[in-house]
């Protein structure tokens, strides 16, 4: 009876993470691009299946909460990540046949220049961007007012521009 039960626990907590294991292994790549992403997600469904009693519905939905735990499993694995090579993703290399090289270089230009962003500010930046989180959302995932993600994204779009060497140009 007791494993009837946990099994209908099992498919209950599959159903409820579904629709947002696309938006996890995305934030696991963009924030974790050295790890596997799936370990990353795979830890995070694991932390999630442990407190899955705790989720509390008037604080958000199902996929912030996700996606906080997500978010957390990644910086975990960029801080245990003993080497310190820069390793691209083959798939971020690989040109598309309709995009010009200038694009690909662009692109890992970005990359990079997100990668040198404070903590909060890439983070704002994958969830709303990369991950395609509202604003409010992203306030959300990242435990924070509103505001403060507007202004985080200010910021961190000032800091592009400057590392990307675009405000000299305007």
């Amino acid at each position: 009876m007791e494993t009837m039960a946990a099994t209908d626990d099992a498919a209950r907590f599959a159903d409820w993470v579904g629709p947002s294991l696309l938006a996890m292994t995305r934030l696991a790549r963009r924030l974790a691009p050295h790890a596997d992403p799936d370990d990353v997600v795979q830890d995070a469904l694991v932390q999630a299946w442990q407190k899955w009693d705790q989720f509390d519905p008037t604080l958000g939905t199902p996929s912030n909460w996700l996606l906080a735990i997500t978010a957390d499993r990644a910086r975990d694995a960029r801080r245990k990540r003993v080497r310190r090579l820069h390793v691209v993703d083959e798939t971020a290399l690989a040109p598309d046949a309709a995009a010009p090289a200038s694009n690909v270089a662009a692109d890992l230009d970005l990359d990079q220049a997100i990668g040198k962003l404070a903590g909060r500010q890439r983070l704002a930046v994958e969830l709303h961007y990369f991950v395609g989180l509202s604003v409010g959302e992203t306030a959300t995932v990242m435990g924070c007012a509103v505001g403060t993600v507007k202004s985080t994204l200010s910021d961190a779009r000032a800091r592009l521009r400057q590392v990307l060497g675009d405000d000299d140009e305007q």
